[in-house]
């Protein structure tokens, strides 16, 4: 195995002797460095793994070595050293590219965390002109990003940057829109794809539940804990922990949210004992944060911690020069997986495609299609065989029908047909969802499912 060179930047002579003694345990060479100008002038004579840089120096600053380093050594990770509690510093360092972040004092566990991270990042070599990445263990069952649209070249490219990051992303879009794909394709190219990738809908726990299900608890915490159990944040230990719809988050739950990413610790519910956990968060919602936050229902200092750097996913009607790829790619996946030969598509429906709204993005696009296969002849489909609108009466909240012209996309039109039988059943049962799922002859949790999609409390 190659040897590893690290790069340690910092003007006190006692952290750098403690950085240098833990890379020469973990059987690394160090390089160290006073100043900005000594750091400069070490990177110019040989190249490093990592660097590993204070953020305050007597002749500039650990962003100045981390710029300089990104301009001409950007294959090198640079991890910054900040001031105990100088939040401001770290959220600065990794908005700049910074891999990650350590705070002073060092404590031992998160330094050869770091460096671990840091040195098993992919690398990129020379090939010719063109710097080319090493390919990475992306398993078969990994979503893909499709489309060669401007808007999916430039998510594609920051997934790629993210990927070899540390810091926290928060990923802005509408619903359907790939917001979980992109956060697992930016866990799959990480340090942390070989560990855990845990998705939590944060508007599916019910409140007096969250805190639980997040943190876990001991056997006797509360009625009904029969076992230890492990929450959401044990679960993702040293991989990705990724929260969709985080604006949901009850104000309580944010704060404790907020505690365990500044300390990196937790206690579980009946534990006296707080212990270490290291994952990284990925957040999403569909809705505007700000916001909420000027509406004073998220935490403004929690919205800074999760959103150091956002990556958009575009609405399907962005990209529309991508739908006959995603068409064409859906359709085989859904074919595969039932057995079935691929139908062809007729010009009028492929042109109905095209020109289709999709309020729900790729996940309508998905039902639309999967619908069509079963609706057509099983070679062709045909435009009607989309039913993208329906002109038709629409059910108020009564059950009373309401003559309309409006068109009436079908999936809205069959939600409200749901959303109705299932507001009457409760109402039947006096909220018991137990009991309600029995009268619709559904299962229980196919129940919350649905509870969940349709936005009903």
């Amino acid at each position: 195995m190659a040897t590893k060179f690290v790069l340690v930047v910092d003007d006190e002579a006692d952290i750098r002797e403690l950085i240098v003694l833990t890379l020469m345990r973990m059987g690394i060479e160090a390089e160290t460095a006073a100043t900005c100008e000594e750091a400069f002038a070490r990177l110019s004579e040989r190249s490093f793994d990592l660097c590993l840089t204070d953020m305050r120096l007597p002749d500039g600053d650990g962003l100045g070595v981390l710029a300089h380093v990104g301009a001409n050594y950007g294959n090198t990770p640079v991890a910054v050293i900040t001031a105990y509690g100088s939040t401001e510093n770290a959220v600065a360092a990794l908005k700049s590219g910074a891999f990650d972040y350590l705070s002073k004092p060092i404590q031992l566990r998160q330094l050869k965390e770091v460096i671990t991270s840091a040195l098993n990042l992919p690398k990129s070599v020379e090939r010719g002109d063109k710097k080319k990445k090493e390919s990475l263990p992306i398993g078969s069952d990994t979503p893909q990003l499709l489309g060669d649209s401007a808007p999916i070249a430039r998510a594609r490219e920051m997934i790629g940057k993210l990927s070899r990051s540390q810091a926290p992303v928060f990923i802005a879009g509408e619903s359907g829109s790939g917001k979980e794909v992109a956060a697992r394709l930016i866990h799959a190219g990480s340090t942390r794809r070989d560990a855990a990738f845990v998705a939590v809908n944060c508007g599916a726990i019910p409140e007096n539940l969250m805190e639980s299900e997040f943190f876990g608890y001991r056997k006797g915490a509360f009625t009904g804990a029969d076992t230890d159990r492990d929450g959401f944040l044990q679960a993702a230990q040293g991989g990705t922990l990724f929260l969709d719809e985080v604006g949901d988050l009850p104000l309580l739950m944010q704060v404790k949210l907020l505690r365990v990413i500044q300390e990196k610790k937790v206690r579980k519910l009946g534990e006296t004992a707080e212990v270490p956990v290291d994952f990284r968060i990925i957040s999403a919602t569909h809705k505007k944060l700000p916001e909420k936050v000027a509406a004073g229902e998220f935490r403004q200092d929690l919205f800074y911690r999760l959103n150091v750097i956002e990556l958009k996913m575009p609405s399907l009607r962005e990209i529309p020069e991508d739908v006959p790829m995603l068409v064409a790619q859906l359709l085989a996946n859904l074919c595969a997986q039932n057995g079935l030969a691929v139908p062809t598509l007729t010009a009028e429906a492929n042109n109905a495609l095209m020109d289709y709204d999709y309020p729900g993005n790729v996940r309508e696009l998905e039902n639309i299609l999967e619908r069509a296969v079963a609706l057509c002849d099983g070679k062709v489909v045909s435009k009607d065989d989309l039913y993208l609108t329906e002109m038709d009466s629409t059910p108020d909240a009564t059950g009373s029908d309401i003559a309309g012209e409006r068109q009436v996309p079908l999936h809205e039109y069959l939600d409200q047909l749901e959303r109705l039988q299932i507001l009457k059943a409760l109402e039947q049962t006096r909220s018991n969802k137990t009991a309600a799922a029995k009268v619709l002859g559904i299962t229980f949790r196919s129940l919350r499912y649905r509870l969940d999609r349709l936005g009903i409390e």
